[in-house]
C-alpha cells in the first residue's frame, strides 16, 4: 500500500448514507484516506451567514451570506483533494454537486461520479469528465483500494 494519505472530497446529496458507507468501507480495508465534505446539516449550512453576520429579511441576502461562507470551505477542500467523489441522488436536483464537479474538473482533480442509471442521460457530460461512474458506494471503496494498493 502507498504511504501517502489521500484526501478525498465527498460532494453531493445528503439524504442517504453513501458517505458513511464509503468511510466505513475504507476503514474496513485499512486504507489511508482523509475525507472532507460540505456541511451536511441543512439548517447549519443555510443559516451560517445569519448566525455569524446577522439576520436578513430578504432570503436572497440570507442565502448569499451562507453561500459565501460555505464556498470558503468547499473550494478549499476541493483544492486540497486528491480525488473528488460526486453523488447525485434521485430525489432532488443537486445544483451544488454539479457546481462542485465542474470546479473539480476545472482544477484538474480526478473525479468519480456516483448515481443511479436513471440519471445517466441528464449527467452524460458530467460523467464524461469523470474517471469512473459508480452505482454503489462500495464501488468507490474498491476504486480507492485499487489506486492505493
Amino acid at each position: 500500500m502507498t504511504q501517502k494519505t489521500w484526501n478525498v472530497y465527498l460532494s453531493g446529496e445528503i439524504h442517504s448514507d453513501w458517505r458513511e458507507r464509503i468511510i466505513e468501507g475504507t476503514k474496513a480495508k485499512g486504507l489511508t484516506v482523509n475525507f472532507t465534505s460540505a456541511v451536511t446539516d441543512h439548517d447549519a449550512s443555510d443559516m451560517v451567514g445569519v448566525n455569524i453576520l446577522g439576520n436578513e429579511e430578504d432570503n436572497f441576502w440570507r442565502d448569499r451570506k451562507a453561500s459565501g461562507i460555505n464556498s470558503i470551505r468547499t473550494s478549499s477542500q476541493i483544492k486540497a483533494a486528491d480525488l473528488v467523489v460526486v453523488r447525485f441522488g434521485p430525489k432532488y436536483k443537486q445544483w451544488n454537486a454539479a457546481f462542485d464537479a465542474g470546479f473539480a474538473v476545472a482544477l484538474g482533480k480526478p473525479m468519480v461520479t456516483l448515481h443511479d442509471a436513471e440519471l445517466d442521460h441528464p449527467l452524460k457530460e458530467v460523467d464524461e469528465a469523470a474517471k469512473a461512474t459508480c452505482r454503489q458506494p462500495e464501488q468507490v471503496v474498491e476504486i480507492l483500494s485499487y489506486i492505493l494498493s
